[in-house]
């Protein structure tokens, strides 16, 4: 599974204005007609902290998407939501699964990540990309959601289910939730569930797969032909990755419950809290993911005199064999705790505020604030200027390339386990028009929202987004 920094937060409050009285027989729909959106994105990021090639190495990604989501009523208290979507992505990192491919996919739809040219063309690099199959793939996924709302409008419950597959997983999952208003619709309070059901089809690094094919037999299969040295580039046959073995529990399954509650202030302010409380449990690690020991012997493939320059970005010709894949504990639990304060100063002008502080008990912490400000230019145009810092601390099983310990019982080479501060710029504008004037067949557009974000971590990595809406309403 490929790991994409999650960057971006969309902020959207209000109240629910369902304002309805007893003694009238009519009952407003709680959606009036169908609405469809259409949204697209796209997500670059660099960096020299790749996972796979064991926390070093080029971490260059693009990722383009493309989601509709069609709401429908079903009648006056009824509405069904389907959104499916694609995520197409292009991976440096996930490439260096077999960094010792040239040759390019097969074509054929057979997986040639363990496949190379000929023993003579092989060497290989972490900083720079492989053309296996795992260099690029496609995301999709599907979702349903049906909501029933009560004739007094104060009681909302909801069900869901969704799936979800890409080239090393597939993910089924589904939930419920109830949502209840009081105090004249100015407090709501919120609990649901979901439970996502995941299963590996694990992709190994090259070498430790064909390792663990040939039963550690150097001069067969993969290794056939190839030449392995030493740290002082001399020809060996020593190395031998004894911690490694392929995975035999395939699944990955999350639980999760979510809590909250809003409160209206007074006319101008809203402040929201929540908690969510979030388990998992199975293969929580990425078998594709090499780590390194500091206490063993390295050995590599391809051009000796590039071993001293290893780490740097100017080696394009030698690679480290992995010792062995990323293992975590098969059990992990989640907290986040944060809130939401809006503020409405005037026409123009409204503030929105969020902070959130995160704990699990693999070591981490983290503290997230952000804020947004919508400033309104004109009756149908608003920008969105917004702001959001990000700090966390290392996990209990993180260590830099090169420095576990092969007695260790977990590790982790991944920098999104690290210790980090990340801060986030962005920008945002949109157009409304609420009598969707503008028409494309029967589709009258409500609204356009564009949205850029510029995120830097103090790691190396960065990251540009760009995000493109179009909500459209059923004639």
């Amino acid at each position: 599974m490929k790991n994409i920094i999650p960057i971006i937060l969309l902020f959207s409050f209000g109240s629910i204005a369902a304002q309805q009285d007893s003694t009238l027989v009519y009952k407003k729909r709680v959606l009036e007609t169908t609405e469809v959106d259409f949204l697209t994105s796209y997500y670059s990021q660099d960096g020299n902290n790749a996972s796979v090639t064991g926390g070093i190495g080029t971490e260059e990604l693009t990722d383009l998407t493309g989601t509709i989501v069609v709401s429908m009523p079903m009648n006056d208290d009824d509405v069904l939501t389907v959104d499916a979507g694609f995520s197409a992505y292009t991976s440096a990192s996930s490439s260096n699964g077999n960094p010792f491919d040239i040759s390019g996919a097969s074509g054929n739809g057979e997986d040639d990540d363990d496949k190379v040219q000929a023993p003579g063309d092989v060497i290989g690099s972490p900083w720079v990309a492989s053309s296996g199959a795992s260099a690029s793939d496609v995301w999709g996924s599907v979702n349903a959601d049906y909501s029933h709302s009560s004739n007094d409008r104060n009681t909302i419950w909801n069900a869901d289910v969704s799936f979800a597959t890409e080239y090393d997983y597939s993910s089924i999952g589904f939930g419920g939730g109830l949502t209840k208003l009081f105090n004249e619709k100015n407090t709501i309070f919120g609990i649901s569930g979901k439970v996502y059901l995941d299963t590996w089809r694990p992709i190994y690094p090259t070498e430790l797969k064909a390792f663990e094919d040939t039963n550690g037999n150097l001069n067969q299969g993969f290794f056939n032909g190839i030449t392995i040295i030493d740290q002082n580039g001399n020809t060996s046959t020593a190395w031998n990755p004894t911690n490694y073995q392929s995975i035999s529990d395939k699944g990955r399954n999350s639980y999760s419950l979510s809590l909250s509650f809003s409160q209206i202030l007074s006319k101008n302010a809203q402040i929201s809290i929540f908690a969510d409380f979030v388990r998992q449990q199975g293969w929580l690690a990425n078998p594709l993911q090499r780590v390194y020991f500091g206490d063993v012997e390295n050995y590599y493939i391809g051009n000796a005199s590039s071993i001293s320059n290893y780490t740097n970005s100017s080696n394009t010709d030698v690679f480290h064999l992995a010792d062995d894949i990323e293992r975590l504990p098969d059990n992990r639990l989640k907290i986040p705790i944060g809130f939401r304060l809006n503020y409405y100063l005037n026409e123009v002008f409204t503030v929105r505020t969020y902070y959130r502080y995160y704990f699990d008990d693999w070591g981490i912490r983290s503290n997230t604030a952000s804020i947004e400000v919508p400033i309104k230019i004109s009756s149908k145009f608003t920008l969105y200027p917004s702001y959001r810092y990000y700090n966390q601390t290392e996990a209990d099983y993180f260590a830099p390339y090169d420095e576990h310990l092969s007695t260790d019982l977990y590790y982790t080479s991944d920098y999104d386990l690290s210790k980090f501060s990340a801060n986030q710029y962005g920008f945002g504008i949109s157009y409304t028009d609420i009598f969707s004037s503008a028409h494309i067949w029967k589709l009258g557009l409500k609204s356009i929202d564009f949205r850029y974000n510029n995120y830097q971590r103090d790691t190396g990595l960065s990251a540009n987004y760009f995000g493109l809406g179009f909500k459209f309403v059923m004639d």
